[in-house]
């Protein structure tokens, strides 16, 4: 039977948000965290044993003294787990992302998106997952974005916000450095009917050709990626295009805008769930 390895370590309460920057690009399905007795306790599960322990280098080494644990567990009893806990995810009033399991209450007059739940990429639940697809509807609305217009989906991870946009009759590529991200993505891709309208890459935005343009590129990855590729990423939204950017904590928002603002972009719209914020750029000019 398969294992998973749960991890275990507490950083100080102010190391908490430098803690969860790490762990977002790490870990983007999710962890737990309970702040208790001035310290950030975090639990954590990976299937995948070797980038596992990896993680659990990096963790020693970057956190010091945070009193790491690990151990493997049977992956049976995670599995059962996640239908016990996993609820549908509403993003808007437009999008709502299910698993298999739920389809049968797909009624309600959202667009669904169906995810299978796995322990190495993200289910939707993440706030940043939420606000780009809850921005994508408004776009929708407001008919910024339509059937036939064309999208970059920048670090696609589990391919949530692809398949959202391919739903809405958009077509475009969706890439992501990590290849095993971009075999979860196609699985998901799948399953929701959308394989038609999605072109799935391996690479970052270097593997995007230079002079190619889309009517939306969203990314939604990390600051710091963010504003290295700032440049890159502007350059590819058409004229007149819209741009959406997340991933990035609330106090990182002024530094991402100003890194877009440099290149020309006036001030983006600013939206925050919790901790995380999206930037939205509704009519890129140049």
């Amino acid at each position: 039977m398969a294992t998973l390895l749960k991890i275990e370590f507490s950083v100080p309460a102010d190391e908490s948000d430098e803690c969860t920057e790490f762990l977002s690009s790490k870990v983007p399905h999710g962890w737990e965290e309970i702040e208790s007795g001035g310290r950030a306790n975090y639990t954590l599960f990976l299937e995948d044993h070797p980038l596992g322990m990896e993680l659990v280098r990096e963790i020693e080494t970057r956190f010091p003294g945070c009193g790491l644990k690990y151990h493997e567990q049977e992956s049976e009893d995670w599995a059962m787990a996640w239908k016990d806990f996993f609820a549908p995810v509403s993003c808007g009033d437009r999008f709502e992302i299910l698993p298999p399991w739920l389809k049968d209450q797909m009624d309600d007059g959202m667009t669904h998106i169906v995810i299978e739940p796995k322990m190495a990429f993200g289910t939707g639940h993440h706030p940043t997952t939420s606000l780009c697809l809850e921005l994508i509807g408004e776009l929708s609305k407001e008919g910024r974005i339509a059937k036939g217009m064309e999208f970059l989906d920048m670090g696609t991870g589990s391919g949530i916000l692809a398949i959202g946009l391919a739903k809405l009759g958009l077509e475009g590529l969706a890439v992501d450095i990590d290849a095993q991200a971009v075999v979860c993505a196609r699985e998901n891709v799948n399953a929701n009917d959308c394989a038609e309208n999605i072109a799935l890459s391996v690479g970052g935005v270097e593997s995007v050709a230079a002079d190619r343009t889309y009517d939306l590129v969203v990314a939604n990855i990390l600051s710091g990626p963010l504003i290295e590729m700032a440049g890159d990423l502007v350059r590819h939204v058409k004229k007149g295009g819209s741009l959406i950017l997340s991933g990035i904590l609330a106090e990182q928002a002024e530094r991402v805008a100003a890194a877009y603002e440099r290149r020309g972009l006036p001030r983006p719209e600013i939206f925050r769930q919790g901790e995380w914020v999206a930037l939205l750029w509704k009519e890129v000019a140049i």
